[in-house]
């Protein structure tokens, strides 16, 4: 008997499972050539495959996490205020002007007078109103409006967003909020949502697939591509799928690029989506308190500056490129690499010699087993890892490795995100963080940061960055995120007091069809999703 391949396996087992769930792909097949049953494809329509993490939970519903929630990404249903384009500047998209008071606490915004939501209802400023003050006092909302005190509409056309604080990242995150409809919102908004943006939502099949349309009455340009099926499936099912020519592109990982379908080509987008490591900085023994649970505080092995500064110069990016991620990926030493607010401070090359020197300096001397100690305190610590995600659990053991050569002893462990989260301010975690959005600079570094794993604290840091968000334009705020990472003497760069340590960039890859063109991508955020299909609307069939 001729012994199956994995491939062929995978490929069987993943369309048996699709077919077991009443999906059929067969009816969404896209591209502008004949299928093999002889039959015309439909060039108006693309066919994309997804993780099924990407499926709205809640369904699409900006007031939850549709297009603003972790994995952030244009909202297609409904219209934003402004957008960004491939070189993250901004853009008016329903707003035509929009200034800041001298303060930094009031935005004021002129919309458009003609746009109309699909119910044929005009959007008016009290829409806007609505929406943002629905997220920022919501309890639902994943989306942090937590800046914004109130939203005002002073007129049909004029809206004013009222600040607690200075803030002017909020133009990021208004990016991706849908505007939703005052009178048509309620509590099936999620599966029937009304919006103004360049498609309808025409179908949702939870747990399988979401087909939406072009709007017939957008204000904008008409789009390219008018129809978007998008199907959720695990990363094997995704590959079958595009073996069999039922998708028009499948996501796909590095460990699967050399499967290559025919008719497909390789897509490689370029992402700032990030893999990074928390050093903790406060000594062992401290507790904090979050919701009433208690978590241990602190790590005696990193709350040394020189080991987290010898671990940043010590790590081979290159490697970690090359071996884990096959060279899929480019090195990193933030989150938010390559965006206008990056400091190329945080850049730092692999110095194995300057890394040693910097314990030997410190004390860490090493022992019989090669593991460095000081003041009977052995080098050595875990990093966790979520347990089934290969690729960080690849990357966790190439650390390890890397690290044994420094004299630390790295002990990788895999995890759920409870057990993780229950440890994320005492152990060093493998994380995966980056946007589009110089919030992430700021919820990772700043002192009270939601993503403050590292317990990091620096009045110099904060102090830039709080000057940063009061400018009165986002473009004059660059030079001082670049402060706040080095200004030459403080910051949280390598040379600083480096609290985390970066070293990847993961490219996001896609088994595209052949004739099929994509349009120019922004830069990836993470998560591995809708932001492919942020600009589907200037797609096309060659």
């Amino acid at each position: 008997m001729p012994t199956m391949t994995r491939r062929a396996a995978l490929r069987g087992a993943a369309l048996a499972a699709a077919a077991g769930a009443g999906l059929s792909l067969a009816a969404c097949s896209g591209g502008g050539e004949a299928s093999e049953e002889g039959s015309e494809r439909d060039a108006t329509q693309v066919v994309v495959s997804m993780t099924p993490a990407s499926e709205p939970a809640a369904g699409f519903d900006p007031l939850v996490d549709w297009g603003c929630g972790e994995h952030v990404h244009e909202p297609l249903i409904q219209s934003t205020l402004v957008r960004t384009t491939a070189d993250m500047s901004l853009v008016n998209d329903l707003a035509t002007e929009y200034s800041c008071s001298g303060d930094g606490l009031t935005w004021t915004f002129t919309i458009r007078d003609d746009v109309r939501f699909t119910d044929g209802e005009p959007l008016v400023a009290g829409d806007v109103a609505f929406t943002v003050n629905g997220i920022a006092h919501g309890e639902a909302s994943a989306c942090d409006l937590s800046m914004v005190e109130e939203a005002v509409a002073l007129d049909g056309r004029t809206v004013e967003i009222r600040l607690n604080k200075p803030y002017n990242a909020l133009l990021y995150t208004l990016a991706v909020v849908g505007i939703v409809p005052e009178h048509a919102y309620g509590g099936d908004y999620g599966s029937n949502p009304v919006g103004s943006g360049r498609y309808v939502l025409e179908q949702w099949d939870r747990g399988q697939q979401a087909i939406l349309v072009a709007n017939p009455d957008y204000y904008g340009d008409a789009p390219l591509m008018e129809r978007l099926v998008v199907v959720f499936m695990e990363e094997d099912a995704s590959l079958a799928a595009a073996e069999s020519g039922e998708v028009d592109v499948a996501y796909t990982a590095a460990t699967l690029v050399d499967s290559l379908p025919a008719g497909y080509e390789l897509l490689r987008c370029e992402s700032v989506d990030s893999r990074g490591v928390s050093l903790p900085m406060p000594a062992a023994g401290g507790t904090r308190t979050e919701q009433g649970v208690d978590y241990e505080v602190g790590n005696d092995v990193t709350c040394d500056v020189a080991v987290r500064r010898a671990i940043n110069y010590g790590i081979d990016r290159d490697t970690f490129i090359d071996n884990v991620l096959d060279g899929y990926g480019h090195v990193a030493y933030c989150v938010g690499d390559g965006m206008p607010w990056y400091s190329e401070d945080m850049a730092c090359g692999t110095d194995a010699v300057r890394a040693k020197g910097l314990l030997d300096e410190a004390g860490w001397e090493p022992g019989e087993d090669g593991v460095r100690e000081r003041d009977g305190v052995r080098a050595a610590f875990d990093l966790w890892y979520p347990s089934g995600d290969s690729v960080r659990q690849a990357c966790a053991e190439e650390f390890a490795n890397q690290m044994a050569e420094l004299g630390i002893e790295v002990s990788p462990r895999g995890g759920s995100w409870d057990e993780i989260y229950a440890r994320q301010y005492a152990d060093p975690v493998m994380w995966g963080w980056g946007a589009n959005n110089p919030n992430e600079v700021y919820n990772v570094y700043y002192s009270t940061g939601s993503s403050n794993f590292s317990g990091y604290a620096s009045a110099s840091t904060d102090s830039y960055m709080d000057r940063a968000l009061a400018c009165p334009t986002v473009e004059e705020s660059f030079g001082l995120w670049q402060d706040a990472m080095w200004d030459g003497a403080a910051g949280c760069a390598p040379q600083g007091d480096a609290p985390w340590v970066w070293f990847a960039n993961v490219d996001h890859l896609y088994f595209k069809r052949e004739g099929l063109s994509v349009a120019e991508q922004k830069p990836h955020p993470h998560g591995h999703g809708w932001s492919l299909v942020n600009n589907v609307d200037a797609w096309s069939w060659d």
